[in-house]
């Protein structure tokens, strides 16, 4: 048995098949982790959520910001974008029970010394808090009123976590850090404008703290955990760090999608061009 760790997919089914050919996954014996994001932005969305869906049984997937965007526009709380690629799956006959099945997966997941998030967890919180707090956020969505949360998900603020909040407000950062943190400073004082692979200012006005990728602060509780994450298109995957474990190498946006197998730490890698990944995959060892 192999448990293969994908990044996002959003809408790229063809390099995702191409990986798994390529290690020769087997679903009877094999498991499958997703970063998240399954759609948006690439031209399969409705054909990776299915695919994902029928081999359900043989995967884990943790839910990102894409996903949680799907959810608030079929719940009618979102309006969206122009660079949105749902259309499919919301005219689809099969569509409620998709989006049931996603609005049912986790922010998190840890299994075999690993954790799985889309973007990561801040310096401030230990694996068990992050894991606790994820909880909070699943629970609203599962529950009668999760239109309630996905409608007041959206926003920046608080652009940190104090244990006092309470409601909607608390559910936000607790879903910002988790899906959609790339800066922080050692406090947990979210910059979410710097998206890049070097932030463009270095500084946040709250006490001038210094911005940092989340996984730098050398001080953060979860530094010695092993952590696979997505999200972060833009560093390719390069961390600097064995610890942290960047999957999102950008397919969408005509990089590559990357496999990685936890039990060797090998990467396989399909070159993507418009969604599909025809180029010969490359496999590099840890």
């Amino acid at each position: 048995m192999s448990t293969y760790v994908v990044g996002d997919i959003q809408g790229c089914l063809h390099p995702l098949k191409c990986l798994l050919e390529t290690v020769c996954f087997n679903p009877t014996n094999d498991v499958l982790w997703s970063v998240g994001d399954i759609v948006n932005r690439g031209p399969e969305s409705l054909e990776s959520l299915r695919f994902l869906y029928n081999m359900r049984d043989s995967l884990t997937v943790v839910l990102g910001n894409h996903d949680l965007h799907l959810l608030a526009i079929a719940a009618g709380v979102r309006r969206p974008s122009r660079s949105d690629t749902f259309d499919e799956i919301l005219k689809a006959p099969d569509r409620q029970e998709l989006l049931d099945w996603l609005a049912q997966q986790p922010l998190i997941h840890h299994q075999y010394g690993h954790t799985l998030v889309h973007a990561g967890i801040p310096p401030q919180w230990s694996l068990s808090q992050a894991i606790s707090y994820a909880s909070e956020v699943e629970s609203a969505l599962r529950s009668a009123q999760s239109a309630i949360f996905l409608g007041a998900m959206y926003g920046d603020e608080p652009a940190v976590w104090a244990e006092a909040l309470t409601g909607t407000t608390r559910l936000r950062v607790i879903t910002n850090y988790l899906t959609r943190m790339r800066y922080c400073t050692s406090s947990g004082r979210l910059d979410l404008q710097n998206k890049g692979a070097s932030p463009e200012l270095d500084t946040v006005d709250a006490g001038n703290e210094n911005v940092d990728a989340w996984f730098n602060h050398h001080q953060r509780k979860t530094a010695n955990d092993r952590i696979l994450f997505g999200h972060w298109a833009a560093i390719a995957g390069q961390t600097n760090n064995p610890n942290a474990i960047g999957l999102d190498t950008g397919c969408v946006w005509n990089g590559t999608m990357s496999l990685y197998h936890l039990e060797s730490g090998a990467i396989t890698r399909c070159a993507c061009q418009d969604g599909t990944g025809d180029d010969q995959p490359v496999t590099s060892e840890p």
